[in-house]
C-alpha cells in the first residue's frame, strides 16, 4: 500500500493548529489552577476544538461566574492582533470582559491584551500608594 505524505502547506497548517491548540490548553489549565476547578473536554473549563465557532477557551457554570472573561488565543509569527482583537470583541459574551492571549517564538510566555480600563480597574491602588492612611 502506498503511503502519501503531506504537502508543505498541509504540514504548515497542521503545525499552526497544533500551536494554537497548545496555547488554548495552556490558558485553560492556568485558569483551572487559579479557580481550583477541573478542565478538559466536558468540564467547566475547556479548550474549544479547532474549527468550532466561539471563544477559544470555554467557561461554564461556576467557572464563568468566578472568571467572567471571553477569551481568544493566537499563536504564530504573523498574528494580525488587530483582527484577533476585533474577533474577541465581536464574540464577547454579555457580562464579560475580553482577553486576548498572544504567543510568538520571541516571547518567553504568552502575553495578554485587554482593555486599558479593565487593566486599571484590576490594579490594587494600595499596592502603589506610598502614603500612610493613619498620618495626621
Amino acid at each position: 500500500m502506498k503511503r502519501t505524505s503531506l504537502k508543505p502547506t498541509q504540514k504548515k497548517v497542521k503545525h499552526s493548529k497544533a500551536k494554537g491548540r497548545n496555547l488554548q490548553n495552556f490558558v485553560a489549565e492556568k485558569i483551572s489552577k487559579l479557580l481550583d476547578l477541573p478542565w478538559g473536554p466536558d468540564e467547566l473549563i475547556s479548550s474549544r476544538r479547532m474549527g468550532q465557532r466561539g471563544m477559544d477557551v470555554v467557561l461554564r457554570g461556576e467557572a464563568a461566574k468566578k472568571f467572567p472573561y471571553s477569551i481568544e488565543c493566537a499563536s504564530g509569527q504573523t498574528i494580525n492582533w488587530l483582527e484577533k482583537m476585533r474577533q474577541v470583541k465581536k464574540g464577547q459574551k454579555k457580562g464579560t470582559d475580553w482577553l486576548l492571549f498572544l504567543k510568538r517564538k520571541e516571547f518567553k510566555s504568552p502575553v495578554v491584551m485587554m482593555d486599558s480600563n479593565l487593566f486599571f480597574k484590576l490594579i490594587d491602588p494600595e499596592r502603589f500608594c506610598k502614603c500612610s492612611k493613619n498620618s495626621d
